[in-house]
């Protein structure tokens, strides 16, 4: 007998298990995340959302639609400072990195999840363009991009004061050794990176672009456990960095859910409905847009006017094609 899925707020545990069941049908239905050669049309726009949103959430002003020109025909639209252009162009320089390294083996790849050797490279690919502009004003010789800070940093908002200086280089050769043991971690996978990422803001390691740098590396690691990239909205700013303060007194749970359920975005937004096609059936949360919502489709599905079929724990899968076809048929209908 089948049963209808619950209807109200969704247990975190059931978001984990929804982006774990996720990511192992992409694995062994679609051979797993596409490489950014083979896929480019699906990168590019991860590419553009990610450079727009991490940026945005640190205060540069350049609109999505700026971010795409700038990034996809060098042009620099928008009478914006020039350190926002390059702030821009630095980070998505990183995130090709990322994307293309997390897959492929690189020069430096030993073997382990990653490195300080990348981690640091990943730095100075983020900042170095904006950096010959607008340099930290505090900056040394010694601390340009890719370079531990050697000053001490003030508290952050909340009170927490990071490690003086002289302890960074410990603490980082620590936090990637701890990274590296990520896959065989004994609480939830999101729980275990938003723990990592939590740890590498406390840390601030560099002098600047921490928490660019921070976004970066997590998504470094999702990939290479082979989970998409984490988009962490800009309106979603707020609520990410009251996350990360419950982690920094012991909680990650919230934050493990919030990235849970970004990664799930990125997977059904813009991976499995590329890598599936018109025709496979997927989940419909791989088939809503700003048009239909999943919950709209759901309705749709349950009262029979929109193609669909439940699976074996109940939930309705449909096809891109059969999408369509109900678009048609309700603009016929409203004519």
């Amino acid at each position: 007998m089948v049963t209808r899925p619950f209807r109200g707020r969704r247990s975190r545990q059931a978001i984990y298990d929804q982006l774990a069941e996720g990511v192992e049908e992409l694995r062994t239905r679609f051979g797993g995340l596409p490489s950014p050669v083979e896929a480019e049309d699906i990168w590019g726009d991860i590419w553009h959302q990610e450079a727009h949103n991490s940026t945005a959430i640190e205060g540069n002003t350049l609109v999505l639609r700026e971010v795409e020109l700038l990034l996809s025909e060098g042009r620099a639209v928008g009478n914006k400072q020039l350190a926002e252009y390059l702030e821009v162009r630095g980070y998505a320089d990183a995130a090709q990195w990322v994307y293309k390294h997390g897959l492929e083996p690189g020069e430096w790849t030993t073997g382990e999840l990653i490195t300080m050797t990348e981690l640091r490279y990943v730095h100075r690919l983020a900042i170095a363009k904006v950096w010959e502009v607008a340099p930290h004003s505090d900056a040394t010789e010694q601390e340009g991009p890719g370079s531990f800070r050697r000053h001490g940093n003030k508290p952050f908002g909340a009170g927490m004061q990071p490690p003086v200086w002289t302890e960074v280089p410990a603490l980082m050769n620590d936090w990637v050794k701890h990274a590296c043991a990520l896959p065989s971690a004994d609480e939830p996978l999101p729980e275990a990176v938003a723990e990592m990422h939590a740890e590498f803001e406390r840390i601030h390691p560099f002098l600047d672009g921490n928490g660019r740098v921070g976004r970066l590396v997590t998504n470094l690691l999702l990939i290479r456990l082979g989970y998409p990239p984490a988009i962490i909205r800009k309106g979603e700013r707020a609520r990410y960095l009251q996350n990360l303060r419950r982690a920094d007194a012991g909680d990650s749970g919230p934050l493990g859910e919030f990235l849970a359920r970004a990664v799930t975005d990125t997977l059904m937004r813009f991976i499995v409905p590329a890598v599936a096609g018109p025709a496979r059936l997927v989940p419909l949360a791989a088939l809503a847009d700003h048009r239909l919502s999943v919950r709209a489709l759901r309705t749709a599905a349950e009262r029979g006017r929109l193609r669909a079929q439940r699976d074996e724990r109940g939930r309705w899968r449909s096809s891109g094609l059969w999408v369509e076809e109900y678009r048609a048929s309700r603009y016929r209908r409203r004519r």
